[in-house]
């Protein structure tokens, strides 16, 4: 008689997990490649006005942001509550924001500077005097192409 094993004492193959690091580094190498940071930590507070017509940017690396709106409330017991404009991630006067417009454009190539777009991120709550005053540096620095930030009004009548 030979000895054969029994059918039911056979077990099942171990998987092999000498891979399972490669493919966590690879994941983790993709996705730290793929994520964007935010850009700008915001130094004022912006809620965005409701708009019925709104289109979409069609290239982001061109827009350059101006953010009017009063500064968060940590921050107004050194800059006051009066809506102040945010270049970047500092506060800003009138007259900086020529050199911020040449700079936007010095990190653009060459064909790009004439397609560039500044888009405006302004307080609802906000006067149009600062906003007037605004566009005028934009028009003094050759900066035509403007855009008003907004959010698409939801009908009120689609949702009963």
């Amino acid at each position: 008689m030979s000895k054969f094993k029994k059918a039911g004492t056979k077990g099942l193959p171990s998987i092999n997990t000498a891979s399972l690091p490669d493919i966590v580094f690879m994941l983790l190498f993709f996705f730290m490649v793929t994520t964007v940071m935010r850009e700008t930590n915001l130094k004022v507070t912006v809620i965005i006005p409701e708009a019925t017509e709104v289109k979409k940017l069609e290239k982001k690396s061109l827009v350059s942001f101006i953010y009017i709106g009063k500064p968060h409330s940590n921050l107004q017991k050194t800059f006051g509550s009066e809506p102040r404009i945010q270049l970047n991630d500092a506060f800003a006067t009138l007259g900086d924001i020529r050199d911020f417009i040449t700079s936007e454009r010095e990190q653009m190539n060459e064909n790009d500077q004439k397609q560039m777009t500044v888009s405006m991120k302004i307080d609802q709550s906000t006067r149009m005097g600062i906003v007037t005053d605004v566009k005028l540096e934009l028009r003094k620095s050759s900066a035509l192409k403007i855009n008003y930030s907004s959010r698409k009004k939801i009908d009120e009548a689609l949702l009963r």
